[in-house]
């Protein structure tokens, strides 16, 4: 699954790969930015690589589909 989180002041987004489920990663993201206690959205991707993002500064997040690997000039 693909998730883009999109954190403020900062030029570039978050892009990485997970094994979870959108419902995992909708339930997480709600958490961090629902507890007061929790100031740390904590995310993993599919290689085991811990991507943790301050709650207070989460602007987006996207959650869609695995993209396919695209190879070539021509793909679409």
């Amino acid at each position: 699954m693909e998730v883009k989180i999109g954190v403020q002041h900062a030029p570039r987004e978050i892009v990485f790969e997970s094994k979870l489920n959108p419902e995992e990663i909708e339930k997480a993201v709600s958490a961090a930015l629902a507890d007061s206690g929790a100031n740390v959205l904590n995310l993993e991707d599919e290689h085991g690589k811990k991507i943790l993002v301050p709650s207070d500064r989460i602007a987006y997040v996207e959650i869609g589909e695995q993209a396919g690997r695209k190879v070539g000039f021509g793909t679409l």
